[in-house]
């Protein structure tokens, strides 16, 4: 799609300003209903580019150490288990050009002020809970930084993904991730993108009860 092409090439990580600031700015482009086709357009390459970049990862470790490790695109968890530390989180260097906390912030944010203008609806979800999924892994797994970026990311996909459910004529079920992460309590520390001090702080598990199961 050529907006989604025009996003890209506009707005990569060297711009000026700071990753919201930027975000800020691909989300003014992403206007009316081509807008939000774009959007979604953007979640899903970057949904599926980061499925294809983890299968390659997994099963280039599996033959390194002589045990299939299963992808299970529903639900990452079990294999950030079975596999830390030595699979990489590979969110941040796709080979689709996208970057979740410029891109995708702003595609998830068009998407929630819009979702009733969002078409197909069930795999648009499906890769929310997936991005969402695989964000939350990094925090647990794989030494990604918790920080107000990706926190901002992490909170816009769950919201994103109520708005989402609430247009659809029923809502389908929560994918196995955030259900276990529903039974959880757990607060993390958040930090300054910018400083090696905390900031806030985040409970996904309380989170994703008080937004989703409103």
């Amino acid at each position: 799609m050529a907006i989604i092409d025009d996003v890209r090439q506009r707005f990569g990580m060297r711009q000026a300003g700071s990753f919201h600031q930027q975000a800020d700015a691909v989300a003014e482009v992403l206007t009316g209903p081509d807008g939000v086709e774009a959007a979604a357009g953007i979640v899903d390459e970057f949904a599926e580019s980061a499925h294809r970049e983890v299968q390659g990862l997994a099963a280039a470790l599996s033959r390194s150490v002589g045990y299939q490790f299963v992808v299970d695109r529903g639900n990452y968890r079990p294999l950030w288990r079975d596999a830390q530390p030595d699979l990489r989180w590979p969110l941040f260097s796709l080979p689709c050009g996208l970057f979740p906390y410029i891109h995708v912030a702003a595609a998830v944010r068009v998407i929630g002020a819009h979702a009733k203008q969002a078409t197909d609806r069930d795999p648009l979800l499906a890769h929310l809970f997936e991005i969402l999924d695989l964000t939350i892994v990094g925090w647990e797994f794989a030494n990604v930084r918790v920080d107000t970026d990706g926190v901002a990311l992490a909170s816009g996909l769950i919201t994103t993904a109520r708005n989402l459910r609430m247009a659809m004529g029923k809502e389908p079920p929560l994918p196995p991730p955030v259900r276990e992460l529903m039974r959880r309590n757990n607060t993390i520390d958040v930090y300054d993108p910018n400083a090696p001090r905390v900031v806030s702080s985040i409970n996904p598990g309380r989170e994703l009860r008080e937004v989703l199961l409103a």
